[in-house]
């Protein structure tokens, strides 16, 4: 490849010990090379840049993975160009049927060439921290749940019942240490298993706790606050929608980030048939999972709980009457699709979507400038 002054795009297939590296000028003509395998580390990473900035301008991109986004600071440290490409969105010919490192940072280099990925959002540090608090949280809650599914198995196996509705409250947990059975291993393997379930509890409430003590230090700190005062979303649900989010002034309009959260409708059309199914499910299942939770709550009349007028006072008129205005809508629209007949799922999902809207319509209005 000739010397240039122009831009040179850089493709980088990133592992855990190698980054398999392509070039491509920045005319459409030009040549895409492979130049090797280099190692995964700091100072080799420099080496290559000093290596590659004789060439032109750099503009490098890697895809999004387990190995974070390390590389990422080092190259826009250097003054260089970077993002960050969404796996799922790289197009791939239909008949390619040979993937190695080597091809993957040609193709890259490629795609990158012709505007063809899809960057996705990078956190800064601190977001990233408290994004690794959050879903460390999730994980905690899942083991939490199947501990508590073990339990729940265990004892419809042995015929015990619980006649009382809700469970693992504390007269549950008392009524679970009067349970005998005849053989000591059936005991033994109950006591295990509550021990099991006691430990993910107690992990759960450390790691809330937690977030609980981090948040009111988080440049976020106001969005989180002023989203709890929509029904169906307390201090979990907002730290992760915003954990995960992130800034939502990156969407343009609330349709964008329903998209992002996979709650639009899937769509097949073609010529004059037009078919619509369930939502896509695609983007960030962690806040779709959250929004669908929070969307039950709108079964229930209209009118602000208890708890949440304290939480309302704190707020600024503006963000009360959003908040209001999204409860009194989504109420009425939850009766009116329960009404015609629609499954209490599916009126969830369609709540869930404009549950986001109001979310976005909050949080832009409270986040710090940048």
């Amino acid at each position: 490849m000739r010397k240039s002054h122009g831009t040179i795009y850089v493709g980088i297939d990133v592992s855990k010990d190698k980054l398999a590296v392509a070039i491509a000028g920045g005319e459409r003509g030009d040549e895409v090379l492979s130049l090797g395998t280099f190692e995964n580390t700091p100072a080799s990473v420099g080496k290559l840049l000093k290596k590659i900035s004789g060439r032109g301008d750099i503009s490098a991109c890697y895809e999004a993975g387990p190995t974070g986004y390390g590389l990422y600071r080092q190259i826009r440290a250097a003054g260089c160009e970077c993002c960050v490409v969404a796996p799922s969105l790289i197009p791939v010919r239909a008949g390619e049927r040979v993937k190695t490192d080597r091809l993957d940072a040609l193709r890259l280099a490629r795609l990158l060439r012709a505007g063809e990925l899809t960057p996705v959002w990078v956190p800064d540090e601190t977001h990233e921290a408290m994004r690794d608090l959050v879903r460390a949280r999730e994980s905690a809650a899942e083991d939490q749940r199947h501990k508590r599914q073990l339990v729940s198995a265990f004892l419809l196996r042995h015929g015990r019942v619980y006649q009382r509705s809700k469970p693992w409250t504390m007269r549950y947990r008392r009524w679970l240490q009067t349970l005998t059975f005849d053989h000591p291993a059936h005991q033994i393997a109950l006591q295990e298993m509550l021990q099991a379930e006691r430990n993910a509890s107690e992990r759960l409430d450390r790691l809330t706790g937690h977030i609980e003590a981090l948040v009111p230090d988080w440049t976020l700190a106001p969005a989180v606050n002023a989203l709890q005062a929509l029904r169906g979303v307390a201090l979990i649900s907002a730290v992760t929608f915003m954990a995960e989010v992130g800034d939502v002034r990156r969407f343009e309009t609330p349709v964008k980030l329903m998209a992002y959260l996979g709650l639009v409708p899937s769509e097949y059309s073609t010529g004059k048939t037009t078919r619509r199914g369930g939502i896509t499910r695609a983007g960030n299942a962690r806040v779709r999972h959250k929004l669908i939770e929070g969307a039950w709550t709108y079964r229930l009349q209209a009118r602000p709980g208890e708890r949440k007028l304290y939480i309302l006072r704190e707020q600024s008129p503006e963000v009360q009457d959003i908040a209001w205005k999204a409860q009194s809508r989504l109420t009425t629209r939850y009766r009116q699709l329960i009404q015609r007949g629609k499954k209490p799922t599916v009126v969830t999902a369609a709540i869930a979507r404009e549950m986001a809207a109001f979310m976005w319509d909050i949080a832009r209005r409270t986040m710090p400038a940048h």
